[in-house]
């Protein structure tokens, strides 16, 4: 069972302003080949299809500890899109529009009981991904840069610990890969905060692989690291949160079930030779963005209670 807490793991300061392009860029680190859907449903699924617990435990826990780590990593990505969305498009009340601004009623018209509101979604089909405005309302979905939708192709659970393990490795330096090309992508702070966090959790998991690997073969796969060659101490907001938290050297216990994580995750960090440590206490989170209604995308739509009576009546 995974317990959810309704917080967030990191602190999104606000946008600039509104920026769909910095959204859609975004998204490829929830919804692409190599996002936090990828992550967190490879690991997910090999955790749930893991055989010989009994014998494998330390790799089993370190597994599932990881998969569900993921599920706080969806959360920051979505929080950070929804942030980048709002205020994309004008708010407009549509049924009060309609009615203040009236309608024309000239013959000559096409349509000539057209309303006169102006249209608050027309630059829509300007901005890069369009689906985020007519596949949802300015918001997430689980679906790359372009707006091609997540697929559970992407999932690989062969059975094999060793190759699971050597798969996951490279999705994580893969996901590394398109996280520093998203950061250098935008400067909004809002984006720039969460992928700054990204590069470095996921930096712990492509440790943690590394080390689950070295244990499982003797291979000193860490001697491969960092991968792409570029430190996380190149980016400003990745640099502050190992520096002044050493949030690069922790593995989180996402539950005390998971105990043996520590017989993999131990030893020197392979890049800066401090101690690798796991902890039982989680750090504090943050507080969800409060996100004001889009009317003009009907969200949330309003309830009309004469409807609500009416239905409720007729369901007795």
């Amino acid at each position: 069972m995974i317990f959810r807490h309704d917080q967030l793991s990191v602190e999104l300061p606000a946008p600039n302003g509104p920026d769909a392009n910095a959204a859609a860029a975004v998204q490829e680190l929830l919804g692409g080949k190599f996002g936090e859907m990828s992550t967190l449903m490879n690991y997910t699924f090999q955790s749930f299809n893991f055989r010989g617990k009994a014998k494998f435990r330390p790799f089993y826990d370190l597994l599932a500890n990881i998969a569900t780590e993921e599920y706080s990593h969806i959360e920051a990505v979505s929080a950070t899109i929804n942030l980048l969305l709002t205020g994309t498009t004008p708010r407009q009340d549509r049924n009060q529009g309609a009615k203040t601004g009236g309608t024309v009623k000239d013959p000559a018209k096409k349509h000539k009981d057209a309303p006169t509101n102006p249209a608050p979604l027309k630059e829509a089909a300007n901005f890069r991904n369009t689906s985020h405005f007519f596949n949802s309302s300015q918001q997430a979905l689980p679906m790359d840069s372009m707006g091609r939708f997540w697929t559970g192709e992407n999932v690989f659970c062969s059975g094999n610990l060793k190759l699971d393990l050597l798969h996951n490795f490279f999705l994580e330096c893969g996901a590394r890969a398109g996280k520093s090309r998203a950061y250098e992508s935008t400067d909004d702070p809002c984006a720039r905060a969460m992928i700054g966090y990204l590069l470095v959790r996921g930096g712990t998991h492509i440790v943690a692989y590394a080390k689950a690997l070295e244990v499982l073969t003797g291979v000193p796969v860490g001697g491969l690291l960092p991968i792409p060659d570029v430190s996380n101490r190149k980016f400003p907001e990745a640099r502050k949160l190992e520096e002044e938290q050493g949030l690069h050297l922790v593995q989180f216990h996402q539950s005390k079930d998971f105990t043996q994580i520590a017989k993999i995750w131990n030893g020197p960090h392979p890049e800066d030779g401090k101690p690798l440590v796991v902890k039982d206490e989680m750090p504090p989170g943050f507080p969800w963005p409060d996100l004001d209604p889009e009317p003009q995308l009907v969200s949330p739509s309003d309830i009309d209670p004469a409807m609500i009576k009416y239905y409720s009546d007729k369901l007795g």
